[in-house]
């Protein structure tokens, strides 16, 4: 019974979130707004605004794997500097291979037309783990239970993973799946299950975050990053309930939307 107090919380807090700011008509609202804001952005600050965002997003999302960079590490990698210290490389190598997961993702969600299937997954963690894929033929899947890993929750067992991989699939594209649920919550589960899932042996919760920033992106949401400072809380929400963790998520679009508006009100913009 306490398993079930604890999703039944979990869903009152999540309809509680996603009630008020549909009711009110608060986070559409705050999205077209940061939409138009964007578009009347000189193309110097949209240029600077996506820096800041990718750092951001990297830096974060990496946080929550428990690899902390600093600022000038990130620009530097980011913005394709030479490396001048030869014990930075694998640094600046990581870091670059997330970009490109990123630059991926937003790519794919900028087409007109994209199926989320195992192939976009796996080009996903292509990118990630460049060294595993290369002139290896297609990512495969983990075929043991990690002994030592950073997630606590319960996963899956390795002759699960195919099967599972593709029933995710499934929902995800479902006519009903899209119909019934709101394009935040439908990305936060198919996050959650893909981490519960757990494919590959290393970057999979990098690949699971991506994975529902896709769904985002490609629906005109700017990423969902969790911040560094949530980091336990994000791990406890992902052994608690698929609905805490739909809510932690809500939680980083609303902080996404509106620390990106006030980035483009404190900035000139063009009129006209």
């Amino acid at each position: 019974m306490p398993g079930r107090v604890r999703r039944d919380r979990g869903f009152v807090y999540w309809r509680l979130l996603l009630s008020q700011a549909l009711q009110s008509g608060t986070l559409e609202d705050r999205l077209a707004y940061l939409q138009e804001l964007f578009r009347a952005a000189d193309p110097e600050k949209q240029a600077d605004y996506r820096e800041r965002l990718d750092i951001s997003w990297v830096y974060h999302d990496s946080a929550l794997e428990g690899v902390v960079y600093t600022f000038p590490e990130l620009q530097a990698a980011i913005n394709e500097q030479v490396v001048s210290d030869a014990s930075l490389i694998p640094v600046y190598d990581e870091i670059r291979q997330h970009k490109r997961a990123i630059d991926l993702v937003r790519e794919m969600a900028g087409r007109k037309r994209v199926v989320i299937n195992l192939e976009v997954i796996k080009k996903i963690y292509a990118q990630l783990a460049p060294d595993e894929a290369e002139g290896k033929g297609p990512p495969k899947y983990r075929k043991d239970m990690p002994l030592h890993r950073l997630y606590f929750h319960d996963i899956s067992t390795p002759d699960k993973i195919s099967y599972k991989m593709r029933q995710l699939i499934q929902w995800i594209n479902a006519p009903e799946t899209k119909r019934s649920m709101h394009v935040i919550r439908l990305a936060a589960k198919a996050h959650s299950q893909l981490l519960y899932i757990y494919p590959f042996s290393k970057h999979s919760g990098k690949v699971a975050r991506l994975l529902m920033n896709l769904i985002l992106l490609r629906s005109g949401y700017p990423p969902a990053i969790v911040h560094a400072t949530e980091r336990q809380r994000y791990y406890e929400a992902l052994k608690s309930s698929e609905n805490i963790v739909a809510g932690l998520v809500h939680e980083a679009m609303v902080s996404s939307i509106e620390s990106a508006i006030r980035f483009f009100e404190t900035e000139p913009i063009l009129v006209g």
